[in-house]
């Protein structure tokens, strides 16, 4: 049994159930055999392995399952140097490896099976999970973002400049419940420098839009404000998955939201463009597959009024 609920659990653990997948969690050092491979030889591979269940495949292709009970049931009834195909299981529940870990939680409570075979979108084999897969890689997931935030806690604390700010925060994938808190605090900083509303209007608006972007359309990040007597500068740095037409990502109304997404009221393709237009300075970076970097500047004051 896995020890989640997750209608219940608390929302930074929900957040990692829904946004891992089953490929980030399974074993893919796989023990296999195929249809012709005797159940003698299969039970000498479960022992050496110390495995219940074996796949058997054809050409890479999940055909059929032979079971730890198969196993006894032809040592009973005298037929464990028959061929594999002709007793292993048919019918067979797999998960895929793009659905999100929610799905393999909820696949272990319906079905009470010890593992499921995975497949890719070519029905090939290509992993083994069990339940404590699950548990060992939501751990270490949540020992990886603890980490995380320690390190970003540690820049923030670094010694700063007179007059500079500086503050960093994580922004979660499709973390909703939160989107809109770093905006709001680059606000209430410029508004305690006594900055001028229409500014603190802009930078707020291009610090909402890239961090909606982060929730909605990468794989997390970091929303990274400098602020100082002269400037507002905002860097939002994402892991993934990256902009493969920069050209058409800056056109107003391109969106690469899914359905759910939209349904929520995002998505609209204006994010991008919003920031360019309320930004004095606007530099966009990505690399598809390793992230998107993001950074524009507002000026504070005019250039008579810029610190020398």
């Amino acid at each position: 049994m896995i020890p989640i609920d997750p209608n219940a659990s608390p929302s930074a653990l929900l957040e990692l159930i829904y946004r891992l997948k089953v490929k980030d969690i399974m074993t893919d050092n796989l023990k296999t055999a195929e249809r012709d491979t005797p159940l003698r030889q299969i039970q000498a591979i479960m022992r050496d392995n110390k495995v219940s269940g074996v796949p058997i495949v054809d050409d890479r292709r999940l055909v059929g399952m032979i079971s730890v009970d198969d196993i006894i049931r032809a040592l009973d009834q005298g037929y464990i140097d028959s061929a594999a195909e002709l007793h292993m299981s048919r019918q067979l529940v797999v998960l895929e490896d793009d659905m999100p870990v929610s799905f393999g939680i909820s696949s272990f409570e319906k079905y009470k099976f010890g593992r499921f075979s995975v497949i890719n979108k070519a029905r090939e084999l290509v992993g083994i999970v069990t339940s404590r897969d699950i548990t060992s890689g939501l751990l270490m997931e949540m020992n990886r973002s603890l980490e995380e935030m320690e390190r970003v806690l540690n820049v923030q604390a670094a010694p700063e400049p007179a007059g500079h700010v500086k503050r960093v925060f994580l922004v979660q994938q499709f973390d909703y419940e939160n989107a809109g808190r770093a905006s709001t605090e680059l606000k209430k900083i410029l508004n305690a420098r006594g900055i001028d509303r229409a500014l603190q209007r802009r930078a707020a608006v291009a610090s909402y839009e890239l961090e909606m972007n982060l929730v909605n359309h990468s794989l997390g990040g970091r929303l990274i404000f400098h602020v100082d007597d002269d400037t507002a500068v905002i860097e939002a740095i994402d892991q993934g998955p990256g902009i493969p037409d920069l050209a058409k990502a800056m056109t107003e109304g391109f969106s690469t939201a899914n359905d759910w997404i939209r349904s929520l009221g995002f998505g609209a393709g204006m994010g991008l463009p919003n920031t360019k237009r309320v930004s004095d300075e606007f530099d966009l970076q990505s690399t598809v597959g390793k992230g998107t970097h993001v950074k524009v500047m507002i000026r504070l004051r005019t250039p008579t009024e810029a610190s020398p």
